[in-house]
């Protein structure tokens, strides 16, 4: 099985994974993989998939039958599982874990071949619910310390499907970069009694060069220090640390700015591909006071270099500011 090791230096997780040995390729954008006539996520090829975790379906529909608006389905190829004992072991000064955790995928909807800009509001509500609902179901294992909420699309992005879909894996560990971002909040919290998140929204609403989108309780931007050209984030305006928390409310305006945001970057980069994650707290992590849950989104226009690994400092052609000007110039 697989397993999690932690580098003795920099205190960096890595999953060793024993599925086969790939060969690398060189992905061409909108290339998928063949898997033959039929797409597994596509309604009447349920049996392609293990049965369903979750599903968004009219009353009379059956779990696993082919009438759904989306589902939730274990990953046929996971990485980590759920079934295995949590299991903490050492080898000298290494320390390693079980491969324990979850494996999810959310298909989005029953359409094939649309972009999420293309999807209906109410489409993105329920990709919204569904995480929810699933981060939920997730925090009561108490051997799952975090979840990670993530989107590829494109190849450039590391998807393997042109149905929409998208990703979730439950860890048990905290990742050194969730780590990072909790200290530097708590170190400004520490020193103004703020939540940095929430001096950000201020400061960004009251500049407005940077802003792309803004609704009664989100803010999208240009963030000040991007890795990426047209990195976006959105940001609840309400304080927040836990996505779970979130209120219906907050749901139908997340679903309208983010079809905002993303039908602005397709039609402003000529529909790239794109990864998305949404940042929360911890499981039954004190941060109440200091934390923010968001969203950032990444266009994959660039290819990072031996710099980029090496110094861990990106180099961004396009300044936000530019960014945020141009995206607002599309007319949607």
């Amino acid at each position: 099985m697989s397993e999690l090791r932690k580098d003795p230096i920099v205190d960096r997780w890595v999953i060793i994974s024993d599925a086969a040995v790939r060969t690398p390729t060189i992905p061409k954008e909108g290339v998928f993989p063949s898997l033959g006539p039929v797409c597994p996520f596509c309604p009447g090829n349920e049996y392609l998939c293990p049965p369903e975790i979750l599903g968004n379906r009219p009353e009379d529909s059956q779990p696993n039958d082919a009438r759904w608006r989306l589902r939730v389905v274990p990953n046929r190829s996971p990485i980590l599982v759920v079934e295995e004992d949590l299991k903490r072991m050492g080898e000298g000064l290494y320390d390693k874990i079980s491969g324990i955790g979850a494996n999810e995928v959310i298909i989005e909807t029953p359409r094939h071949d649309v972009r999420q800009s293309q999807m209906e509001q109410s489409e993105l509500e329920n990709v919204f619910w569904a995480y929810r609902d699933r981060v939920i179901d997730l925090k009561r294992d108490m051997r799952m310390r975090f979840v990670v909420i993530y989107k590829n699309y494109g190849r450039l992005a590391g998807a393997t499907l042109d149905h929409q879909y998208s990703l979730l894996m439950g860890l048990p560990i905290v990742p050194r970069g969730v780590l990072e971002e909790l200290e530097g909040a708590k170190k400004h919290y520490d020193y103004k009694e703020r939540c940095v998140y929430c001096d950000i929204v201020r400061q960004e609403i009251q500049q407005e060069i940077r802003v792309v989108s803004e609704t009664k309780d989100f803010l999208a931007i240009e963030p000040f220090a991007p890795r990426l050209p047209f990195e976006t984030w959105i940001l609840p305006k309400r304080h927040t640390p836990c996505y779970e928390d979130i209120e219906p409310r907050e749901i139908r305006e997340i679903a309208l700015i983010f079809k905002e945001v993303i039908t602005r970057l397709d039609l402003a980069l000529n529909y790239p591909a794109y990864n998305y994650v949404i940042h929360t707290s911890p499981f039954h992590q004190s941060c109440e006071t200091y934390y923010h849950w968001h969203m950032e989104i990444l266009p994959r226009l660039t290819f990072l270099t031996g710099f980029e690994w090496a110094s861990d400092l990106y180099i961004n052609t396009t300044s936000p500011e530019d960014a945020a000007a141009f995206l607002k110039e599309i007319i949607i």
